[in-house]
């Protein structure tokens, strides 16, 4: 392998939109938004860039969506057709490298630093990966070339959509320098407004900061930004990842109004999590039970307990224990399961969250566990 990492970032664009226009041409030049039905409390999960151009956001509610751009058309997700999509490019992928890290449908990490095609040129390999897929699956990606898995994260999005951007080694120190802070990995809407009151607006200004002021102000996180700061990652591309939950909820159109409506919903949630859990049955056991509840004023809650089967009559006694809490009407319900691998060798990306949590919280930055879909 050479010294300097080739490392890849390609991103779908509007995966799922563009997926619903490729096998109905006719939606062609229309904003076109995949997700739930506005008369039932859907949310958008993608949209196609027409669509953006109104202010259509993924997470956003479709009745919003729907009123800013009132010629939005929504569709339901089929989402058998989007893993057949990504199965067909990620065997293209597997044609130029097998160290590959899936971070959803529609992304993956590429490390190419040891690929001889176009003898070694990782901007040449990502052209003509980007070219196979436009061909063999019509839809278009988006790529980040550069020496690690932050920098091309970063840059696959520098040219969006159809289109690729590099940042070689050389340019690592200017590029990163302007670069502003949000776009660092766990930089968030309270940690970038904290930054600001610092006067942070860039990497740039972040080095202003030497390690010690970094921890003083950031934590455990100071380390972090000040390698990221800098452009260094040394994280490697991670093939095997291991899951750490698996579940199945809904958000009913009308709220459900007491303690036995909530009970009549849990049996068809249990076939539809038996069926998921179906097909990682050899690479993983169950190690909790978890029961989900969002009311109608929004406050979420989850009970768990330790078991090492996915009981219906235990999911009906964690539900009883939750409703508990709230007794009011209930808007969402979910039921899933902790995880943990069968076999020893299997090893966790960085980037898998922990989704453990303590049995009594009833936050909603606990609910890692409902999103991984």
């Amino acid at each position: 392998m050479s010294a300097v990492r080739k490392i890849a970032h390609i991103d779908c664009d509007s995966f799922y939109a563009s997926i619903e226009i490729r096998d109905n041409p006719s939606l062609a030049g229309l904003p076109i938004a995949v997700g739930g039905s506005p008369e039932r409390r859907g949310v958008v999960a993608t949209c196609n860039y027409l669509a953006r151009e109104f202010g259509v956001r993924s997470a956003m509610a479709s009745a919003t969506a729907r009123r800013i751009c009132p010629g939005l058309v929504i569709i339901k997700p089929e989402m058998a057709r989007y893993r057949a999509a990504s199965a067909q490019i990620t065997d293209i992928f597997r044609d130029y490298t097998d160290i590959i890290e899936p971070l959803s449908l529609d992304e993956a990490f590429l490390d190419l630093s040891s690929c001889r095609h176009h003898r070694g040129s990782a901007s040449l390999i990502v052209s003509e990966i980007r070219a196979r897929i436009a061909e063999e699956v019509n839809i278009t990606v988006s790529a980040g070339i550069a020496p690690n898995k932050f920098l091309a994260k970063v840059a696959s999005d520098w040219n969006k959509p159809d289109g690729q951007f590099v940042v070689e080694p050389l340019m690592i120190d200017s590029f990163v320098r302007q670069l502003p802070v949000r776009k660092l990995f766990g930089v968030g809407k309270v940690t970038a407004a904290k930054m600001e009151k610092l006067g942070v607006q860039s990497c740039g200004d972040l080095r202003d900061f030497d390690r010690d002021q970094l921890d003083s102000h950031f934590g455990s996180f100071g380390k972090r930004l000040y390698d990221l700061c800098r452009g260094v990652d040394d994280r490697a591309v991670q093939p095997t990842r291991i899951r750490k939950s698996i579940s199945v909820e809904n958000t009913f159109a009308t709220d459900l109004p007491g303690l036995d409506a909530c009970l009549a919903e849990l049996p068809g949630l249990h076939e539809q999590l038996l069926e998921r859990i179906e097909k990682l049955r050899d690479k993983y056991r169950i190690s909790k039970q978890v029961v989900k509840i969002k009311f109608h004023d929004f406050i979420s809650t989850t009970v768990e307990t330790l078991s090492p089967t996915t009981e219906l009559q235990k999911y009906r006694e964690l539900l009883e224990e939750g409703y508990q809490r709230g007794l009011r009407p209930v808007r969402l319900l979910g039921i899933g399961a902790r995880l943990s691998p069968v076999h020893e060798g299997m090893t966790e990306s960085s980037e898998v969250k922990n989704s453990a949590t303590p049995k009594n919280t009833a936050s909603a930055p606990q609910l890692a566990l409902f999103e991984e879909r």
